[in-house]
C-alpha cells in the first residue's frame, strides 16, 4: 500500500533525553522565579491603567501582542490537526483579517451607544460561555494532549497534571508572571516552529514533494467499504465545493468575515490588547498583526500536513481501536500532528525547550482566562445584584466561580474530543459560529445605522442566542459518526455547514434588530453623537469622554494577591487615586502616517488576494 512505503521512508522514533528533562525543569523554575519576583514588586497602577496600559503604547508591541493573543499553543495543535486532516483550506481562517476600529472595550462602547445594563450583562454571560466552550476546555485539552504524547499518560491523568501545575504556577506568579513571560514564550514558539518546519520539509524532500507524500499518507488499518482513510483530493486548494466541501468557499468568505469581525473587533482579549496612543498606531498595530497572521500557514498548517505524511498510522488513523490506542479518541488523532512532530523531529534539548514553552504558554493562558472569567462574573454580574458585597465575599465568589468553570470544562472535554471528527480548530470555529454572529450583527448596526436602538439590539441578541444554542445542542447531540458508521443526524444539520449557518444567523439577528428598532423610539442624540460612522466628526473636541460603565475601571490594583496567598509577599494596596474616565484619543492623524498606513493596508490586501488566487 502507499502508506507502507510512506512509513518506510519516514520511520522515525525518538524519546525524551536527559537534556530535555533538564531544560523543561529549568524553564519552569525560571517561570516560577519570575512570577515570585513580579508578584512582590510594588505597583501603584489602577486597573484601568493596568488593562489598557495608559493607552500610550506604540504600534509594534501592540501588533505583536494581538498576534500572540490569537496564536496560543492551543491553536498550534488545532491548526496543525486540521491541516493534517483536510489540507490547506484552514489557512483562510488566518488570512481573513479585519482592520480594528479603535475603542476602549466593546461592552463600554455598547454601554454608551445604547445605555442600560441588560446588553452588558448578556455580553458578560456570553463571554463566560465562550470561555468554557472555546478557551478553558480547549486549553486544558491541548495541554493534556501534549503531556499524553510526551509521556504516554492517560488524557484525564494528563488533565489533572495540567490543573495542578497551573495552580502552582498561579500561586507562585499569578498574572504578573504572564506579563513578563508571554512575549518570550511566543518568540521561542515561533523560532521553534521555523526550525521544525525546515526540518520537516527536509524529511520529505521539499515543498515540491508535499502533495505527493500527503496524498500517499494512508494508514495501514482501514475501514472496509469506506473512503475516510483517503486524504482529500482538494487538500491543496483553499476554495472548495460550496455544498460538499469540508470548508465551502461561501462560508470561507462571507461566513468567516462575520466570525473575524467578532474576533478582532469585539472579543475582549483582542480589544484590550490594543491600547494605542492614537489612531495611526492602532492602524499600524492592526496591519502588523495582519502580516504576522500569514505565518501560521507556513509554520503550522503545512507541518501538520507533513506530520500526516510522516506518521499516517497515528496522525491519520481511522480504525476506532487503533485511534483509541494512539490518542484515546475513536474519531481520529489529527490533533496530535504538531506535538508528534515536536517529539520526533526536534533535536535533543531544543525539543525540551519547545515543549516547556508551549506548556508554559498554555498555563499562562489558563491563568489569564481563570482571572478574567472570575472577575467578569464577580464585578459585572455578582456585584450588580450585591452592590455592598465585601471584598472578602467577592474574592470568595471569584474562587468558587473559577472552580465551577474548571469542573464544567473538564466534564466538557469528552464532548470536545469527539466533536467535529476530533478536529480541535474546527470545533472552536463551529462553537463560535453558533454564538458570535448576533454580536457581530448588533455591533455592525450600532456603528453603521444610527437608527439602531437598545430594544432592537437586545432582542436581536436574544433571538440569535436561542437559534444558535438550538443548533449547537443538535450538533453535540448528533456528532459526526466515526468512519464506517451510518449518520443518523437530521438532514438539515449536515446540509447547512456551520459557516453557512453563521451567515444565516447574522442576517436573522440583523433583521430582528432593524424591525424592532423601527417599531420603537429612536436613540437619543447622546447615544449617536460621535459613536456611529456617520456622526464621527460631529464632536468639536479632540477627545471623546467615555462614560464609566465598568465598576472596576478606576479601582486600585491589589498587588501580590497570588503571592500573598502563598505567604510569599506582604499584602499591599496602593492608595485610591482619582483617575479620569477613559478617553478615546483623537481620531486626527498626520498626513504622512495616514498615507503610510493606507499604502500598507492596500499592500496587505494585494498580498491576501494573491494568496487566495494562488491557492484557490
Amino acid at each position: 500500500m502507499a502508506s507502507n512505503s510512506t512509513t518506510q521512508f519516514f520511520a522515525l522514533s525518538q524519546s525524551f533525553s536527559i537534556s530535555d528533562i533538564i531544560i523543561i525543569a529549568a524553564y519552569f523554575l525560571l517561570n516560577v522565579a519570575v512570577g515570585i519576583w513580579s508578584s512582590c514588586r510594588v505597583s501603584r497602577n489602577t486597573l484601568s491603567g493596568y488593562f489598557l496600559a495608559g493607552r500610550d503604547m506604540a504600534w509594534w508591541p501592540i501588533g505583536a501582542s494581538l498576534f500572540a493573543s490569537s496564536e496560543g499553543s492551543g491553536l498550534f495543535i488545532g491548526l496543525a490537526g486540521t491541516g493534517a486532516a483536510g489540507g490547506i483550506a484552514v489557512a483562510g481562517f488566518e488570512w481573513n483579517t479585519v482592520c480594528l476600529f479603535q475603542i476602549v472595550t466593546m461592552p463600554e462602547y455598547l454601554g454608551r451607544r445604547f445605555g442600560g445594563e441588560r446588553i452588558r450583562t448578556y455580553l458578560s454571560v456570553l463571554s463566560l460561555m465562550l470561555s468554557v466552550f472555546t478557551k478553558i476546555s480547549t486549553d486544558l485539552y491541548s495541554g493534556a494532549l501534549f503531556v499524553q504524547v510526551c509521556l504516554g499518560w492517560n488524557l484525564y491523568l494528563s488533565t489533572v497534571l495540567m490543573l495542578v501545575v497551573t495552580a502552582l504556577y498561579t500561586i507562585a506568579g499569578g498574572l504578573a508572571a504572564v506579563i513578563y513571560t508571554d512575549t518570550l514564550q511566543t518568540f521561542v514558539m515561533i523560532i521553534g516552529a521555523i526550525i521544525l518546519t525546515i526540518t520537516a520539509f527536509n524529511k520529505i524532500g521539499g515543498y515540491s514533494n508535499l502533495e505527493r507524500v500527503y496524498q500517499a499518507a494512508i494508514p495501514s488499518k482501514i475501514i472496509p467499504n469506506s473512503s475516510c482513510h483517503l486524504p482529500r483530493e482538494d487538500a491543496m486548494h483553499l476554495f472548495r465545493h460550496p455544498v460538499t466541501g469540508d470548508l465551502p468557499w461561501p462560508g470561507m468568505t462571507l461566513g468567516l468575515t462575520i466570525l473575524a469581525t467578532w474576533y478582532w473587533c469585539t472579543d475582549q482579549v483582542d480589544i484590550t490588547s490594543n491600547p494605542a496612543k492614537n489612531l495611526s498606531h492602532a492602524k499600524g498595530a492592526s496591519i502588523l498583526a495582519s502580516y504576522l497572521k500569514m505565518l501560521p500557514f507556513i509554520f503550522i498548517i503545512l507541518p501538520g500536513m507533513i506530520s500526516r505524511a510522516l506518521y499516517p498510522d497515528s496522525v491519520g488513523c481511522v480504525d476506532p481501536e487503533e485511534c483509541v490506542r494512539v490518542c484515546g479518541a475513536e474519531v481520529g488523532c489529527s490533533n496530535i500532528a504538531f506535538p508528534k512532530l515536536v517529539i520526533e523531529l526536534m533535536p535533543s534539548g531544543l525539543r525540551g525547550l519547545m515543549i516547556a514553552v508551549m506548556m508554559a504558554a498554555l498555563m499562562s493562558s489558563l491563568t489569564s482566562i481563570f482571572n478574567s472569567s472570575s472577575t467578569l462574573f464577580t464585578m459585572d454580574i455578582w456585584k450588580k445584584y450585591r452592590a455592598y458585597a465585601s471584598e472578602r465575599e467577592l474574592l470568595l465568589v471569584g474562587r468558587i466561580v473559577t472552580v465551577i468553570l474548571v469542573v464544567i470544562s473538564v466534564v466538557w472535554i469528552p464532548i470536545l474530543q469527539s466533536a467535529n471528527s476530533g478536529q480541535l480548530y474546527v470545533y472552536i470555529q463551529s462553537v463560535t459560529s453558533y454564538l458570535a454572529p448576533p454580536v457581530t450583527a448588533v455591533f455592525s448596526l450600532a456603528i453603521f445605522w444610527t437608527r439602531t436602538n437598545e430594544q432592537g439590539a437586545f432582542w436581536g441578541l436574544m433571538v440569535g442566542l436561542v437559534v444558535g444554542v438550538c443548533r449547537m445542542v443538535l450538533e453535540f447531540a448528533f456528532p459526526p459518526p466515526r468512519c464506517g458508521i451510518q449518520d443518523d443526524a437530521p438532514s438539515v444539520l449536515r446540509s447547512v455547514h456551520y459557516l453557512h449557518f453563521a451567515i444565516i444567523l447574522c442576517f436573522l439577528s440583523a433583521a430582528v434588530v432593524m424591525v424592532i428598532s423601527l417599531l420603537t423610539p429612536p436613540p437619543t442624540e447622546e447615544q449617536v453623537r460621535n459613536l456611529t460612522w456617520w456622526t464621527l466628526t460631529q464632536e468639536e473636541e479632540g477627545e471623546i469622554p467615555l462614560q464609566k460603565v465598568s465598576s472596576i475601571s478606576s479601582a486600585p490594583v491589589r498587588r501580590a494577591v497570588c503571592g500573598r496567598g502563598a505567604g510569599l509577599c506582604s499584602s499591599a494596596e496602593g492608595p485610591a487615586e482619582e483617575v479620569p474616565l477613559p478617553r478615546i484619543p483623537s481620531v486626527r492623524e498626520s498626513v504622512f502616517w495616514s498615507r503610510f498606513c493606507c499604502v500598507n493596508a492596500i499592500l496587505l490586501i494585494c498580498v491576501n488576494i494573491f494568496l487566495y488566487a494562488y491557492f484557490a
